[in-house]
């Protein structure tokens, strides 16, 4: 039931950013910051009731500098084919920084932007209002885009991320939020016995850069089906050479029903903690932290290990701007867009 805020960093250019910390009536916590809309900490209870965060990240400012925990991901999210999109028989260039493809929205990407924070509800359910307009041409994105991201705590424990945009000119979008989770609430505990259920019968077909062909592919049988309760670790170093490739989960699933409804649910058998995601998205990636920096370092100092998290990210399908079958359509000038993701946090 309050939302306080105390000085966190400063960038390079010399402008200081803020941590604000919104916290209900349960006692459960959300740290953000306007640095790419990032989730910084969010303090959940176990079943004896001893509080512990489960989002990784780090300690100080300068560290986000260079990653994307916990942030804003936009114009586009996950990849773009060839890094170049057409409308209108116009070809508009993006930068190749996966291969020969775009990631995450190219050279300015919304993770690396500072928002302004335009409203801060001091409530019952506490939220925070942050804006940005993303100037014609950024990145090789036509049309002055306008966002708005409202991050709200509810009273049930839930985490309401609220997307809203325009734009004056047709353009390519796909929000979303890449929050890395670890339902231990320790960092040095790799949550491969988290069990994992997602509600999807397939996933999108890619090569092997990860660029979706257009085809679908069922996960009947497959270290890709978590229709049924599964651990994380359970298929995560089996032999599909994707997996392999990848070191472990990339994938997009095609989450069943439409509109808002529940696309997963992972439970920490150790500390009881249950998260759901629900949302209004098609897809969500699901994401193992397969990788990390060899000098990056996770709160507390320890060196962050690969798998020390997942990634539930919803989203349009990749490469979505190439695939007419997909679910998608570019954001047009009159029209808004809206979408909703939440996070619900609950002990088992």
């Amino acid at each position: 039931m309050s939302v306080e805020k105390k000085p966190f960093g400063v960038l390079p250019d010399g402008r200081a950013v803020e941590l604000y910390t919104l916290k209900n009536s349960s006692g459960t916590t959300v740290e953000t910051m306007p640095y790419g809309c990032r989730l910084v900490k969010i303090l959940t209870p176990d079943r004896n009731g001893l509080w512990g965060d489960i989002v990784i990240g780090h300690d100080t400012f300068e560290e986000y500098l260079s990653d994307v925990h916990g942030s804003l991901i936009g114009r586009f999210a996950n990849r773009i084919g060839g890094a170049s999109f057409t409308i209108d028989g116009k070809e508009y260039p993006l930068l190749k920084n996966d291969g020969e493809n775009c990631l995450h929205g190219g050279s300015v990407g919304f993770a690396h932007i500072l928002w302004e924070v335009a409203e801060v509800h001091n409530t019952d359910e506490p939220s925070i209002v942050f804006t940005y307009t993303s100037p014609d041409g950024e990145s090789g994105f036509p049309g002055n885009l306008q966002l708005c991201v409202t991050y709200t705590l509810s009273a049930d424990n839930s985490l309401i991320l609220d997307y809203q945009a325009e734009c004056d000119k047709e353009t390519p979008l796909n929000l979303t939020n890449h929050a890395y989770f670890n339902l231990c609430g320790d960092p040095g505990i790799l949550p491969l016995h988290t069990v994992l259920q997602i509600y999807a019968d397939e996933v999108t077909e890619v090569t092997d850069d990860l660029i979706p062909t257009g085809n679908f592919l069922k996960v009947d049988g497959t270290h890709l089906d978590f229709r049924v309760p599964k651990i994380i670790g359970q298929d995560l170093f089996c032999r599909d050479p994707l997996m392999q490739k990848c070191g472990g989960y990339d994938h997009n699933f095609v989450i069943s029903g439409t509109g808002m409804r529940k696309a997963a649910e992972a439970w920490d058998s150790g500390s009881g903690r249950v998260m759901e995601c629900f949302t209004d998205m098609p897809g969500m990636q699901l994401y193992t932290a397969n990788s990390m920096p060899e000098d990056a370092r996770n709160k507390g100092g320890a060196p962050m290990q690969a798998h020390n998290s997942f990634c539930l990210e919803t989203q349009f399908y990749p490469d979505s701007v190439h695939h007419a079958n997909f679910p998608y359509e570019n954001l047009k000038p009159g029209k808004k867009f809206h979408s909703q993701t939440v996070y619900r946090f609950s002990v088992r």
